[in-house]
C-alpha cells in the first residue's frame, strides 16, 4: 500500500490479465451466461465496499449498492476500455456523475485492473488518491472530477461531442443518481444531446427513489419520468437495474438515431436487508456488527 502526497496509481498487471481473459470469454458467452458472472462480480463488489467503507469510516454504502450492478455490467460486458492503457484515444467514457459513490467506482476500478486492489483500504485517508469525491488527476480511469450533483451529464454531452468530431466511434455513459435530476443543469444537457442527437451518448438513471433525508418523491417529484425523457427527445428504456441481462440489452447502442435514457430502476442499498430502501443509509456506516451481518448475507 502506497502512502504520501506522491502517491502514483498504476495498473495491476495480473488484475489486468484477469480482466482481459474474462472479457475475451465474454465474446462467446449467451446473455444468460453473462449475466451469471455479473452477479458474482458485484456480489463480492459489494463485500469489497463494505470493506472498504468499513476501514475509512465514513462513505455513502446505500447509493454504492444501488449502483453497483450497472457499473459491473458496464466495465465487464459494454465499455471498450484497457485498464492497461487508460488514456487511449478510442476509449469509451464512463462518467459517474453521482461522485458520492466513489466506493463503488474505486472496488470496480480496482478490479478491472486500472490500479492495485490493495490501495481500497486507505479510501478517504490523508493524502489517499482514493478521494470521498473521484479525482482524475490521481485516479487511472477517473474521465473527469465529478461530486457536485448535475455536472455529470453535461461534461458527458461534451464528450459524445468531441467523440464525435475526432470520429473515434467511441460511446459516452453517465450515471446520475435521480435526486440529481432536480439539478437544472441536467435538463439543459438533455435538450444539447438530442439537439446534437448524440446517438452515442447513454444517459443512466440509477432510480433509487431515495435521496439523502427522504424520498425523491417527497422532495421535488420526478415522475413522469420516462415521459419527461421522451419528450426531450431520448429514447427511454425502463429496466430492473438489479437485472444483468435486463441491463446488458438496455446499455445496447441506439438504434433509433437518439440518445438514450436509462432508468434503471433500483434499491438503494441493494444485498443487505437492513440497509435496503432506507433513507438513513444515503450516508451511514455499518457498525462492527453489522458488518458482520452483512457479510453473512453477501456470502
Amino acid at each position: 500500500m502506497a502512502h504520501g502526497a506522491d502517491v502514483k496509481l498504476r495498473a495491476n498487471p495480473s488484475a489486468v490479465d484477469g480482466f482481459n481473459r474474462l472479457r475475451s470469454g465474454f465474446e462467446t458467452a449467451d446473455k444468460a451466461g453473462k449475466a451469471k458472472v455479473l452477479s458474482h462480480i458485484a456480489r463480492d463488489a459489494r463485500r469489497q465496499i463494505i470493506n472498504t467503507i468499513d476501514a475509512a469510516g465514513q462513505g455513502h454504502i446505500g447509493g454504492d449498492f444501488s449502483v453497483i450492478d450497472v457499473m459491473t455490467t458496464l466495465f465487464y460486458g459494454v465499455l471498450n476500455i484497457d485498464p492497461a492503457d487508460p488514456t487511449m484515444p478510442n476509449r469509451d467514457r464512463f462518467i459517474l456523475s453521482k461522485g458520492h459513490c466513489s466506493a463503488a467506482l474505486y472496488v470496480t476500478l480496482a478490479n478491472c485492473g486500472f490500479f492495485d486492489a490493495a490501495e481500497l483500504p486507505t479510501f478517504m485517508h490523508p493524502y489517499s488518491p482514493l478521494n470521498g469525491h473521484p479525482n482524475r488527476n490521481k485516479v487511472p480511469g477517473v474521465e473527469t472530477n465529478t461530486g457536485p450533483l448535475g455536472h455529470g451529464l453535461p461534461v458527458a454531452v461534451g464528450a459524445a461531442l468531441g467523440a464525435r468530431l475526432q470520429k473515434t466511434g467511441s460511446r459516452t455513459f453517465a450515471i446520475m443518481g435521480d435526486g440529481e435530476m432536480q439539478e437544472g443543469s441536467n435538463w439543459e444537457a438533455l435538450m444539447s444531446a438530442s439537439h446534437f442527437k448524440l446517438d452515442s451518448l447513454t444517459a443512466i438513471v440509477d432510480r433509487n427513489r431515495l435521496q439523502q433525508g427522504a424520498r425523491t418523491e417527497e422532495t421535488n417529484g420526478l415522475d413522469p419520468l420516462d415521459l419527461k425523457l421522451a419528450a426531450f427527445g431520448f429514447e427511454v428504456r425502463e429496466i430492473d437495474g438489479h437485472n444483468f441481462e435486463a441491463l446488458l440489452t438496455a446499455l445496447e447502442r441506439s438504434t433509433t438515431g437518439k440518445p438514450v435514457a436509462i432508468i434503471a430502476n433500483t434499491t438503494k442499498g441493494k444485498g443487505v436487508s437492513f440497509i435496503e430502501d432506507r433513507a438513513e443509509w444515503h450516508h451511514k456506516v455499518p457498525s462492527k456488527e453489522q458488518v458482520v451481518l452483512a457479510m453473512e448475507e453477501l456470502a
